[in-house]
């Protein structure tokens, strides 16, 4: 009896597991598909744009600026009286993100100042009560997104809250380039109050914080702004299992939404891992679904003088690389105070939307390379029902039309090469492939070969 019993419970917790996962495919489905989304900080912290007291910030992202700073809380919400959004068009901005062959959004809704990007009645610090904009940010977006079919995601930084009492603050000192005299003493009070550096920023505890901000607001979040794709949490510094729980428990509004890895490290994984500023290695993965998060240039929020901006090659051959692993890019957007993208980042949207309305398919919807890593590029690939759909991502157009593909032994029926009516021809060259190509290639950056492979690699 007692063996019949553990089978039955065996049996039972293998199809629960099952159904647990057959739900996760069908919430993950739209994701995988995508590949490739926009990121957005914007907030407060655009005004200063990275500089305090007349001196740029060292080291960290515009949207740091208040912690690395020690930026006093009254003095923090002073810079609110200056953002006045008046600029800012949400249809424009959803616009250029699809153009740009992105499929989502995810929007800091609040970051770690604490400053609401929606009309809140958790808290006055919000783009409604606090500004002289005093409209909700978030509405006019995702009306946006339902239009024009994008899906809309919220960044909140559920633990780290530097202005709303309460709200946990990570452990750095002051190392700015401005000469403040009471550094010394912020340090030590720093080092003494959890990481807090005002004593306005500890009138409640964090759990009072957690039950009158943030569970409310993201409960505000997950009502107001109609179907919810993504909740992106961010550094759960001192967090507890028990917030997390109670932050967890109000996704129950939307069942079909996904969430990243970072509530609460390791008993809420959510469904996907967040690599941020690198791309892992294969030998790093290990099967579950992720997502790179990486700025255009240096930072997070809008620094004026950050001017180091990645190239558009650099961009798209960062995309390919990561959808021939299997994951997903989330490029970031740190729009200015007054609600525009910086012409920098516009010029890289419409270089990576016009190699994407070409080569997009070698992207959208693809799993990771099933072949050995080429050195002149990256492969992603699709299956067709008992076959395979290969696309070749040339990096290094070979110079004598020859380009050996490592590895790819099964029979190739059909070649072809996207954007372009060259001819592509194959045989087989011992453990792989050669295939003959026109002595130029479509684009500079990546040119696509798509072969059609019998069999499932």
């Amino acid at each position: 009896m007692r063996k019949t019993l553990l089978l039955m419970a065996a049996l039972l917790g293998a199809q629960n597991l099952s159904a647990q996962q057959t739900d996760k495919d069908a919430r993950m489905q739209w994701w995988r598909e995508a590949r490739f989304g926009m990121f957005i900080h914007w907030g407060v912290y655009a005004v200063p744009a990275g500089t305090y007291n007349g001196f740029p910030m060292n080291r960290g992202g515009g949207e740091w600026i208040m912690n690395r700073s020690k930026i006093p809380v009254a003095e923090y919400q002073a810079y609110a009286q200056q953002f006045n959004p008046t600029r800012y068009d949400a249809e424009q901005w959803v616009k250029m993100a699809k153009d740009a062959g992105m499929k989502y959004i995810v929007i800091t809704a609040k970051h770690h100042d604490g400053f609401a990007l929606f009309d809140s009645k958790a808290s006055e610090w919000d783009i409604a009560d606090a500004t002289p904009y005093k409209k909700d940010l978030l509405k006019p977006l995702a009306e946006a997104c339902r239009k024009h079919g994008i899906k809309l995601g919220f960044y909140y930084s559920q633990a780290q809250d530097w202005n709303n009492p309460g709200g946990s603050a990570a452990r750095k000192e002051m190392h700015e380039g401005w000469p403040n005299p009471d550094s010394n003493r912020v340090n030590a009070y720093t080092k003494a109050h959890s990481g807090h550096w005002d004593p306005a920023q500890e009138t409640q505890s964090f759990q009072q914080y957690i039950d009158s901000v943030a569970v409310p607001q993201v409960r505000e979040l997950l009502a107001n702004y109609g179907d919810v794709a993504v909740l992106w949490w961010d550094t759960p510094t001192n967090m507890t299992d028990e917030a997390a729980r109670k932050l967890q428990d109000a996704l129950t509004a939307q069942p079909n939404i996904i969430t990243n890895d970072r509530l609460k490290r390791p008993n809420f994984p959510g469904d996907y891992k967040t690599p941020e500023q690198k791309i892992p290695n294969l030998s790093d993965l290990d099967g579950t679904d992720w997502e790179t998060c990486m700025t255009m240039n240096g930072t997070w929020g809008y620094k004026s003088y950050d001017h180091k901006w990645k190239s558009v090659e650099t961009l798209v051959r960062n995309l390919v690389d990561i959808a021939s692993k299997g994951g997903n890019y989330l490029l970031n957007i740190g729009p200015m105070a007054d609600g525009t993208f910086p012409e920098a980042s516009v010029e890289r949207l419409i270089g990576i939307g016009a190699w994407m309305k070409v080569n997009g398919e070698a992207v959208y919807g693809t799993k990771g390379n099933p072949l050995p890593v080429q050195k002149w590029g990256r492969i992603t690939q699709k299956h067709n029902g008992k076959n395979t759909t290969l696309y070749l991502s040339v990096f290094e157009w070979p110079a004598d039309g020859k380009l050996q593909v490592d590895g790819l032994t099964a029979k190739i029926s059909k070649a072809s090469l996207l954007g372009g009516k060259g001819k592509v021809t194959a045989t087989s060259h011992g453990p792989g492939a050669v295939l003959t190509v026109p002595a130029k290639g479509t684009n500079d950056i990546a040119s696509v070969i798509k072969l059609e492979v019998e069999g499932k690699l």
